[in-house]
């Protein structure tokens, strides 16, 4: 990424009010507090922020504090020597995006919209779909990391399991996943152990 002068004068250049935030920084405390110990909900501290479509003198206090740590993103994301940040931030957005991809599979029927009219409907639909992106991910989680210690334990000829290949692993595939239908959830044990993984060796020669 090369930035040159018209590039960084496209940045904002304002100053920031270190005098609000110095003057409600004990009450923000108190509002970080009360989210860390679950006092209050962060929609209630939402309104708290702005009245009427204009953001209230606690909130111009967070905008400015929010401002510092822009700041700083920036300056790491352009800066021309080490990328490192600018690799992560990049790194990061793919996973993000693979996320939002699963989601919208999921959510097949609509696209991935939420179209509940109400708040609740929409917090239940959001919920449910929290629910199963979690349980998708957890069951890849584990039968990813079961087939790498297999791989390990015997690996195939010629090959070797890297750790760098490793590291590429996602849990957020999903194209053995059945999102068709309708499933009904009745509580019961949870089975022991994970199903049986398939021979990688028996796998290419059905291929072949």
């Amino acid at each position: 990424m090369d930035v040159g002068e018209g590039d960084i004068c496209a940045f904002p250049c304002e100053a920031i009010n270190l005098k609000k935030i110095i003057t409600w920084w004990p009450d923000m405390l108190r509002v970080a507090g009360s989210l860390i110990t679950n006092q209050v909900r962060a929609y209630d501290l939402l309104r708290m922020f702005g009245r009427e479509g204009r953001p209230t003198p606690l909130g111009q206090a967070f905008e400015e504090y929010g401002r510092i740590a822009k700041t700083l993103h920036l300056l790491a994301v352009i800066d021309p020597v080490d990328d490192t940040y600018r690799r992560r931030v990049n790194r990061q957005l793919t996973i993000q995006e693979a996320r939002h991809t699963l989601a919208r599979e999921i959510c097949h029927g609509r696209r991935g919209r939420i179209h509940q009219a109400y708040r609740e409907g929409q917090e239940d639909q959001l919920g449910s779909l929290g629910l199963i992106l979690n349980a998708i991910v957890l069951w890849n989680s584990r039968h990813l990391d079961a087939a790498v210690e297999q791989l390990r334990a015997h690996p195939p000829k010629d090959r070797e399991v890297l750790d760098e290949d490793v590291a590429r692993l996602s849990p957020l595939g999903y194209k053995h996943i059945n999102t068709l239908g309708r499933y009904n959830f009745i509580a019961s044990q949870p089975g022991e152990g994970l199903r049986p993984l398939r021979d990688p060796s028996q796998h290419e020669e059905d291929e072949g």
